[in-house]
């Protein structure tokens, strides 16, 4: 079975993947994560990264790491309650389709 990835669930996807990480977590480590879950490319990932931090849901900050800079991602508040928002409506779905199929 195939189901299309709109925003909303793509979203809900990259909050719930760097909200594991307290400290946050790297463009790179993020996608990689995000592809075990669903299957997206990296052109399509940071763009919602970009989106996020533009909401307010996530905030960045820069490390250096082998002479290079890397850029980190950490969830906001804002990001936590949407994150919550998104597993509840999550909920609500998944347990309407499970009463369907019963």
């Amino acid at each position: 079975m195939v189901f299309t990835t709109g925003a909303a669930l793509l979203d809900a996807i990259v909050l719930a993947v760097v909200s594991k990480e307290d400290e946050g977590s790297y463009g790179y480590k993020i996608t990689q994560e995000v592809k075990n879950v669903i299957e997206v490319s990296e052109s399509t990932l940071y763009p919602v990264l970009r989106r996020l931090q533009k909401d307010e849901c996530l905030e960045t900050y820069d490390e250096q790491c082998d002479g290079r800079n890397r850029r980190y991602y950490k969830v906001t508040d804002r990001g936590m309650a949407q994150l919550g928002m998104y597993k509840k409506e999550w909920g609500e779905y998944s347990s309407k389709i499970t009463d369907m199929l019963s």
